[in-house]
């Protein structure tokens, strides 16, 4: 059995997507999976299965919850020891950025290619950099920076299907789950 991690975009926002834990937890029992946990409503889980191949977890997960749900919920899966070089990576990152106000790290469901990548690099302005690391996207935005929107740096749409975290949430799961 192999341990991964799995984090649900869109999820538990607004009236009509809501997935409470123990129905989450539920839905990947059903879908095969095992020793199943959660951290928080924000879609975040941790399970084991025999599969190896993260294309077809994540093709399992999504066919369950749009089953179970009604609507589809786009999933990015790593295995415990990529989530671990990932948060550890994040972690580098924001120490080598000290006066960062907030550090924002968007999990890939792919790798970007060398021009996407420039892209999303290229839109750093004044409020934030974004800078690009495997399966992860960083941003590091600056004191200042428009508290509460949602993409301050307009990277989000050239990173094909993404979700964020912050970095303390990312590498409190390494710890607690990797």
């Amino acid at each position: 059995m192999a341990t991964y991690l799995a984090f649900l975009r869109a999820i538990n926002l607004g009236p009509t997507r809501k997935f409470p834990k123990d129905d989450l937890r539920g839905a990947i029992e059903a879908a095969g999976f095992e020793g199943v946990e959660t951290h928080t409503a924000s879609g975040n889980v941790r399970f084991d299965t025999r599969m190896r191949s993260r294309a077809r977890i994540e093709e399992a997960l999504e066919r369950q919850f749009r089953a179970d749900r009604g609507f589809d919920v786009p999933t990015v899966a790593f295995s415990a020891a990529e989530f671990a070089d990932l948060a550890d990576r994040a972690q580098q990152i924001h120490e080598a950025h000290p006066g960062v106000a907030r550090h924002y790290v968007y999990l890939l469901k792919d790798e970007l290619g060398a021009s996407a990548k420039n892209a999303v690099e290229a839109t750093s302005t004044d409020e934030g950099r974004m800078l690009v690391a495997g399966r992860a996207a960083h941003a590091l935005l600056a004191p200042g920076y428009q508290a509460g929107k949602v993409d301050p740096l307009g990277a989000a749409n050239l990173l094909g299907v993404a979700t964020s975290r912050n970095v303390d949430v990312v590498t409190t799961l390494a710890r607690k789950w990797c």
